[in-house]
């Protein structure tokens, strides 16, 4: 593996445990370790092992994976690019980011600096170069909602172009970009409302907290802390004390039933909790979401399932996490996951999908 220069693609025989890098703190090692600081040493580094046909696997934030208990049998290229830039097209504000920006801290700075639009956002760990894969989202507001254009690194033939959100097919937490590895992610551009607006608030929880109707605005500043505030509140927010927030966010997608398959499905619900109770139901393109939280609640899994003994648990705060108390490995993690997808299938015949990316595991 040859020499990139210090600062822009520089080997490390540091820790190579993926554990160190993931949100979930779980993850076998690594052959080696590539740190990139600069974009232009993170095309050089990637483009070199792709060169050598040697394996890679590039690594953010790290909270969007799950990382098998043998570790990956390849070069981790560590993402931490950090440039953010503001500026202006036709009157309209706009940030560009590179790919490492860690996303809360981007948010931070575009309210610091009087702008609104990403405040919804707040708090959602990672890094902002995987914000359009996942088209990740949050209190009613996602990526696709503001995103400018992507810089991508095509790696079968090296070259670096922009695009706009319309070529990336964005959807709920998915887009083009994900599930594959051809098209590296080196630096996002999103719009921005002036004068510390935030966006519209739609979510009823967040709107009532901040005592608004839905669909106001608000300042951005508030909007950010309330969100702050009930992701905390969730445990969503990392913590190093906290093992609730040892986890890789919401484990599963909220699972959207087709339209041919709604009526049932809301029948099977109802036969197990009873036609009284409120099924908190979403419009979708193609029929209606339902929220996986709820689902497993529902199935007969509560908050620090299976218990206090176990090394991994749903969080005591809230479902839809699966978080790693400390001891846990990524057997374990897999194992939890397994029995809640398949006891919410058993009660209601939904099968709920994972939101991380599996690597050198599966469900």
């Amino acid at each position: 593996m040859s020499e990139t220069g210090p600062h822009r693609g520089t080997p490390t025989t540091a820790d190579t445990r993926l554990s160190t890098m993931t949100t979930l703190r779980l993850g076998g090692p690594a052959r080696a370790v590539r740190r990139c600081r600069e974009t232009a040493g993170l095309v050089e580094a990637i483009t070199t092992l792709d060169r050598a046909g040697q394996r890679c696997l590039l690594v953010g934030g790290g909270s969007n994976l799950v990382v098998a208990d043998e570790g990956f049998d390849g070069i981790v290229v560590l993402i931490e690019t950090s440039d953010v830039v503001f500026g202006s097209e036709d009157t309209s504000p706009y940030v560009t980011a590179e790919a490492g920006v860690g996303w809360d801290d981007l948010v931070a700075a575009t309210v610091e600096s009087g702008f609104g639009g990403l405040e919804c956002l707040s708090g959602i760990p990672g890094a902002a170069g995987a914000t359009p894969v996942q088209n990740v989202g949050a209190y009613g507001v996602e990526v696709a909602d503001l995103l400018r254009s992507v810089e991508l690194l095509d790696r079968r033939s090296g070259e670096r172009h922009w695009v706009s959100p319309s070529t990336l097919e964005l959807g709920y937490r998915t887009s083009n970009l994900k599930h594959r590895d051809d098209q590296v992610v080196l630096a996002v551009s999103f719009w921005l409302n002036a004068d510390r607006v935030s966006m519209p608030v739609r979510y009823g929880e967040l709107s009532s907290a901040l005592g608004i109707d839905p669909g106001a605005t608000a300042d951005a500043e508030a909007v950010r802390d309330q969100v702050l505030a009930l992701r905390r509140g969730k445990g969503m927010v990392l913590d190093a004390d906290d093992h609730d927030t040892w986890s890789a966010g919401s484990f599963f997608t909220n699972p959207i039933v087709s339209d041919d398959d709604a009526a049932q499905v809301l029948d099977r619900i109802a036969a197990r909790v009873g036609t009284e109770t409120r099924v908190p139901t979403y419009p979708a393109d193609g029929g209606i979401k339902l929220s996986a939280g709820w689902l497993i609640e529902r199935a007969g899994f509560t908050r620090g399932y299976p218990g206090p003994d176990a090394p991994a648990r749903l969080s005591t705060k809230h479902t839809l996490a699966l978080t790693n108390r400390g001891t846990a490995r990524t057997a374990d993690l897999l194992d939890l996951a397994r029995t809640v997808r398949d006891g919410v299938h058993d009660a209601f015949g939904v099968t709920l999908h994972p939101e991380p990316v599996l690597v050198n595991c599966e469900l």
